[in-house]
């Protein structure tokens, strides 16, 4: 796989480019169903995946049909899986991955019910907030938090393994969201009498 080339430490000046062929990220969304089989994951999450406030984004759906459980545990694998290859900090990334968005709110009605319609904008300081008062969360992994929406939010990621979140989620929004919609297409062309 082709890299995010990036400097260690935090990022400064020119925005790196993540540069993955369309195989490439197939090849990631196949491996993030792996999660379950990886020890090393595992040990890193292990007390965000057992804890209740954790197992109660799934009943939150966050794109399509995927649960906001299991959108931030493909989001955290994944990421975990790009750190790793690279040496760098696989378990902040892991960790940041599952919290990034740890808002605790159906975004779908949220807007209706509250009357703030800027879910975009404002879930990653609701995620880290959140995150700060149920989990043990570095101030690495409060940026990666705070920072996955770049560029929707104004200040990007501070560390490399913040890009890798911020990709991560991007990826993985994009596969359940276009999987929703394949499954709307063939639903609405779908012959009736066929069943």
């Amino acid at each position: 796989m082709t890299g995010l080339s990036a400097t260690k430490g935090p990022v400064k000046g020119k925005v790196r480019e993540m540069k993955v062929g369309k195989e490439e990220k197939e090849e990631l969304i196949r491996k993030s169903a792996l999660w379950t089989l990886d020890q090393e994951y595992l040990n890193c999450v292990r007390d965000i995946l057992d804890n209740k406030i954790f197992q109660s984004m799934d009943q939150f759906i966050q794109h399509g049909h995927t649960t906001c459980k299991a959108h931030c545990i493909q989001v955290s694998y994944i990421a975990f899986q790009i750190c790793q290859s690279r040496g760098w900090d696989s378990r902040s990334a892991a960790r940041a991955g599952l919290l990034h968005d740890l808002f605790l709110y159906d975004w779908h009605t949220h807007a209706k019910e509250t009357g703030e319609y800027f879910h975009g904008f404002t879930h990653p300081k609701v995620a880290m907030e959140n995150a700060v008062r149920y989990f043990q969360v570095s101030e690495k992994e409060q940026n990666m938090i705070l920072r996955h929406m770049w560029p929707l939010t104004p200040i990007p990621p501070k560390y490399k393994e913040g890009y890798t979140i911020l990709y991560a989620d991007k990826l993985c929004g994009l596969a359940e969201f276009c999987g929703h919609v394949k499954d709307l297409v063939l639903m609405a062309v779908w012959p009736k009498q066929i069943g």
